[in-house]
């Protein structure tokens, strides 16, 4: 650091400001790009290591996750933290505990030892989630999670309000009968995605059918057997809202094997914007999107601000808007 200060012309100290990024330093812009400069040509870092013993801190999080990064629309979560811990100058470490507790418990502990400052803790389908007892005191943010303790900040997409959006579109299109290939699983997203299937069904005066929601496995396989049921009904519906991009390559096959085009005969809205799917069927696929990056961001935002004001922010649970992606899969459903 001498050595910076000696070829940029300033003390110690003043390299110390600039380079730390010290807050309220009245530093001219000149003299900051000359010690910058100065530091680039020599070289020189500074010592996260003695910095962290110094001020407590790593400038360091954690994303703990269960199958996330290897879940293809589910990864932009750690893309979104990655790049929101980036823009702040922090570094973000990412973990996956293949949903084995032990292996979980494992790496947490390995991630304190090297002093990591808060932890992201994510989920797959929003699920409800038990903290793990290693993550007490620490700061903490659930990602796609939901905890019953009120002092954890959570973050999980609005699937209420996408099941609203994907049967609102069919219905702005004149579409009266509308399926819903729902998943069989029991998890929040499919019970939150019917209940605003429902909701706008009925705001719309359409009469809910038992008859034209099906539960199926979440596969190309599960949609095409429920369109089969569908599309087999003597009045069938003219247009099918499904769980999952997955289910639709199914309701695709199955429209063509029963000789309907898409979407002059039959209407198909999908969920999650999952790549490469929408683009890739044709024609594309009209979606409801998932916000995994904007909850990965979000965490990130929220996390550091606990960590840098742990006395002034306020635990809140958020759910984010899942917002339409239009392509060519919606028409007016046909006159004949």
């Amino acid at each position: 650091m001498a050595e910076v200060a000696m070829r940029a012309g300033v003390s110690v100290t003043t390299v110390s400001h600039v380079l730390n990024d010290v807050p309220g330093k009245r530093i001219r812009p000149a003299t900051r790009a000359r010690v910058r400069k100065a530091a680039a040509e020599l070289g020189y870092v500074i010592n996260g290591v003695a910095r962290s013993l110094r001020t407590r801190r790593s400038h360091t999080l954690a994303l703990v996750g269960d199958a996330v990064a290897l879940t293809p629309h589910a990864v932009k979560i750690v893309l979104g933290a990655h790049e929101a811990a980036a823009a702040l100058g922090w570094l973000l470490l990412h973990t996956d505990t293949g949903d084995d507790p032990n292996v979980e418990l494992a790496q947490i502990q390995a991630l304190q030892q090297r002093q990591v400052d808060g932890f992201l803790y994510t989920r797959l389908w929003a699920h409800q989630v038990t903290i793990p007892a290693a993550l007490d005191g620490l700061p903490t943010v659930l990602v796609d999670a939901t905890s019953t303790d009120p002092t954890i900040s959570s973050v999980v997409p609005d699937d209420f309000g996408g099941g609203q959006t994907a049967t609102r579109e069919l219905v702005s299109h004149g579409h009266r009968r509308i399926a819903f290939i729902n998943n069989a699983e029991d998890i929040p997203a499919s019970h939150l995605r019917l209940a605003g299937y429902r909701s706008v069904l009925e705001e719309a005066g359409i009469i809910y059918r038992n008859d034209h929601v099906i539960a199926a496995f979440p596969d190309a396989k599960g949609g095409r057997e429920a369109a089969r049921t569908l599309l087999d009904l003597a009045d069938p519906p003219t247009a099918i809202f499904c769980f999952s991009d997955r289910m639709t390559m199914g309701v695709y096959q199955a429209a063509h094997e029963f000789g309907l085009r898409i979407p002059d005969d039959l209407s198909i809205i999908g969920y999650d914007d999952q790549d490469p799917i929408p683009e890739g069927l044709f024609p594309g696929l009209t979606t409801v999107a998932l916000p995994h990056y904007e909850m990965g961001a979000w965490g990130v935002h929220t996390l550091i601000r606990q960590i840098e004001n742990p006395h002034e922010v306020t635990p809140t649970q958020v759910s984010i808007p899942c917002p339409i992606v239009r392509r060519g899969s919606i028409a007016a459903p046909p006159t004949k």
